[in-house]
């Protein structure tokens, strides 16, 4: 039965499980796999009688050096592009550049901001209750923050 199919018919279907994998289980791993297979089948399908031992190795090849790719490549493209995506799962670090009113008077550097329905702990120069307050940097779940001066505000 193996004889009578054309083997870049068998890369092509696993290619295709490899990629149906990759829709259930995301993670980018098998779609470049699956990817690599199909390009075996193409070149089988362009290189009949390949034997099966440099098939195995030409697969192996052909998924690392497209594994690579993404990982060097097209990986650090997408991550660039992506809007806000360097600090996506880094909340604190989207909060760099806000500006918040200050709940909790900064009293020997440490005080706290409310943003959105919570708190969060600041540290920065001793301020009164009230005082707006721009985030400089982030320490672990600390914001550093700076006073803002009047003429600072209208900006």
């Amino acid at each position: 039965m193996l004889g009578q199919i054309a083997t870049h018919y068998l890369w092509w279907i696993l290619a295709l499980l490899l990629i149906a994998g990759e829709v259930m289980v995301p993670g980018y791993f098998l779609l470049w796999i699956g990817i690599a297979a199909a390009a075996m089948g193409v070149l089988l399908w362009l290189i009949p009688g390949m034997g099966l031992l440099l098939q195995a190795v030409l697969f192996a090849v052909l998924a690392l050096a497209a594994c690579f790719a993404y990982a060097r490549w097209l990986r650090p493209r997408i991550e660039r592009r992506a809007p806000g995506g360097e600090r996506l799962n880094r909340r604190a670090e989207q909060m760099i550049g806000q500006r918040y009113e200050l709940v909790e008077a900064i009293v020997n550097g440490r005080g706290k901001v409310r943003v959105g329905d919570g708190q969060w702990l600041v540290s920065g120069p001793d301020l009164p209750l009230g005082s707006t307050v721009e985030v400089v940097a982030v320490d672990g779940t600390t914001l550093k923050v700076r006073a803002l001066n009047l003429s600072d505000a209208s900006a």
